[in-house]
């Protein structure tokens, strides 16, 4: 299968699941794992401490001389699959970054889960973002997608703001994993945080009354 071809600057948006829709995060710590390579492994550097330690509040080390792969601008993770939209930052910044997180999260679910072979459903999917109105739409669908899951009776906006695994909360102005994503092209875009948020719940009213 051709290769997609990446362009400098541009925006994707990258998105994957497990094999045979297998969950690829079972435990709190397979989350925070990802979500820590996510920082840790978009360095063309090397990576020293390939252990990547990381804590539940997932504090992360700000590093002297990272050579940025991508900017991480939205990224939302499931029980089976996860979203991003990246910015390539240099050339063939997004297959290097891809490839580090992907055969790192392999490697270290593997070992925990005590099994071997891919845990990705092949080659990671990719879409240019390139038109305003996906531009303008990619953000809520990728920020509602926790809403699949089964959330009990609570609102919309309760849910979300209790569901860590994204960078929604980063982007309503409640500090979740801020040094993960560069935000300011998507709030420049909506103007802030608090008209991202409002806009986002006008869109979520919209899908909601949209015949299925």
């Amino acid at each position: 299968m051709r290769k997609f071809r990446f362009v400098d600057s541009e925006i994707y948006h990258i998105y994957n699941r497990g094999v045979d829709k297998r969950d690829i995060f079972i435990k709190e710590e397979d989350y925070f794992r990802f979500i820590h390579s996510l920082y840790e492994l978009n360095d063309a550097n090397a990576v020293i401490n390939s252990g990547l330690n990381c804590n539940n509040n997932l504090e992360l080390e700000t590093k002297e001389n990272r050579k940025l792969l991508v900017e991480i601008i939205i990224f939302t993770l499931m029980p089976n699959h996860f979203h991003l939209i990246l910015k390539q930052k240099m050339e063939k910044g997004i297959e290097k970054f891809m490839h580090k997180l992907g055969t790192g999260y392999t490697l270290y679910f593997n070992q925990k889960q005590k099994r071997s072979g891919s845990l990705f459903q092949g080659r990671y999917k990719a879409k240019i973002v390139d038109n305003n109105i996906y531009f303008s739409h990619i953000p809520f669908y990728i920020h509602s997608n926790p809403l699949k899951l089964n959330y009990r009776g609570s609102t919309s906006l309760e849910f979300l703001e209790s569901y860590r695994w994204s960078s929604f909360l980063d982007y309503i102005g409640i500090m979740n994993y801020p040094s993960v994503t560069n935000r300011s092209l998507i709030l420049n875009y909506f103007g802030d945080e608090q008209t991202y948020k409002r806009e986002f719940l006008n869109w979520l009213k919209i899908k909601e009354v949209e015949p299925r």
